[in-house]
């Protein structure tokens, strides 16, 4: 039996292939404009990649948030579920899962691979991936570059601001005052910290807590996660696919 799972994110498009509950292969590309015309080519070049012909694959899952726009997959699934399942298969004692990705963030509590409770911010870019990619341009400096100097701060700025727009001009400003690009890369991400861990905390942490999503990829956001939950936090190989191959496993 062979499934694919299409996560369609915000940023990125993930697709994994999934033969007989092992994973055969997975992709990651950017979505662009067109959450469809991404998951055809994901769903295309996962196949060429495994070597594995249309006429082969059972399923076809989607799931994210533009799962609606996958209009050739047989199913679509909740993103909450998917990632739950994901986790679950990729790290069994995990059962509180912190997703940040490009457009929401999550806080998912499970049992045994179920969803028991959630919480989650889809309706303002605070405390998500596309904060810190508009804060990390207003510093002149990538997303890498920004996880890594927040990691050697010794004096984090305080960014008071939970807005994208003003947390721009905020940084901005602190950088005509001369403060080092590393105090106001460690004070956004501990910005960004504070939103999320305000839902962990409404919702507990339940342990092990596995931290998913494009943002995991951040040292700097791991290192400040893993200092205010006072945990160490959990990382599939791949933080990007756990969606995906939630949704393939879900047939």
């Amino acid at each position: 039996m062979i499934s694919v799972g299409i996560d369609a994110g915000a940023a990125t498009t993930k697709a994994v292939v999934l033969r007989e509950n092992e994973i055969a292969g997975y992709i990651i590309i950017p979505t662009g404009f067109d959450f469809r015309k991404a998951g055809e080519e994901a769903y295309r070049e996962v196949l060429s990649k495994c070597g594995i012909g249309e006429s082969e694959v059972g399923k076809i899952l989607a799931t994210g948030y533009g799962r609606s726009s996958i209009g050739f997959a047989d199913k679509t699934i909740s993103e909450i579920t998917a990632h739950a399942r994901g986790v679950g298969y990729l790290i069994p004692a995990a059962h509180t899962i912190i997703d940040i990705g490009g457009q929401d963030s999550k806080v998912i509590i499970t049992e045994n691979g179920k969803v028991v409770d959630f919480l989650m911010n889809d309706r303002c870019a605070a405390g998500t991936g596309k904060f810190l990619e508009y804060t990390a341009k207003a510093l002149e400096i990538s997303l890498n570059e920004l996880g890594t100097l927040a990691l050697v701060s010794k004096n984090p700025a305080k960014i008071s601001s939970m807005c994208t727009v003003f947390a721009e001009s905020e940084v901005i400003s602190l950088r005509a005052q001369k403060t080092k690009k590393e105090d106001i890369a460690a004070g956004l991400i501990e910005s960004i910290i504070l939103r999320t861990t305000s839902m962990v905390k409404k919702l507990g942490i339940k342990p092990e807590v596995a931290f998913v999503g494009g943002v995991a990829k951040n040292p700097g956001v791991v290192k400040a996660f893993e200092t205010a939950l006072d945990i160490e936090m959990q990382l599939p190989e791949e933080p990007q696919i756990t969606g995906a191959l939630g949704a393939a496993l879900l047939i």
